[in-house]
């Protein structure tokens, strides 16, 4: 994206409503014009990092950043390389059931943020979450064919 051709459009609609006073105006929007062609650049370039994080917000597995390559910004989508979302394998893994979950606001704040560093929903964040933790749970629990423990004879 070339910002030159908005800050040249934005001078040129200055020159032309200066042209409607007289010399001294034309002059003063001259110099205004001039003096305020880098200001404008930067600010174009802070609207679309604005733009660039409010669309990263509505999106799931990825993000946009502002690319400056020879003055000119572009905007790039960048996928995140974070585990794809968990797919049903089967008819047990179908995300059909539904359960109320209440939080304090200090941990929902917190899973928001996890699920946005890991490019995912909070949903998807807490399902990983509870499988993770459902399977380390399974794993420590002992054999019970198994028995432990004294004897006496």
């Amino acid at each position: 994206m070339q910002v030159d051709g908005y800050v040249h459009a934005v001078q040129e609609d200055l020159a032309r409503i200066a042209a409607l006073g007289d010399e001294s105006v034309v002059r003063a929007a001259e110099l205004l014009s001039g003096a305020i062609e880098s200001s404008l650049g930067l600010r174009l370039q802070e609207a679309l990092s604005e733009a660039a994080l409010e669309l990263s917000g509505q999106l799931r597995n990825g993000h946009v950043e502002v690319r400056v390559s020879g003055g000119d910004p572009d905007l790039v989508y960048v996928a995140d390389e974070s585990e794809p979302d968990p797919v049903p394998d089967s008819e047990d893994n179908v995300f059909s059931a539904r359960i109320t979950l209440r939080l304090s606001e200090g941990l929902k704040t917190r899973i928001e943020e996890a699920a946005t560093r890991g490019g995912t929903s909070v949903n998807t964040w807490i399902v990983r979450a509870l499988e993770r933790s459902a399977q380390g749970r399974a794993e420590n629990r002992p054999n019970r064919n198994r028995m432990t423990g004294f004897g006496r004879s």
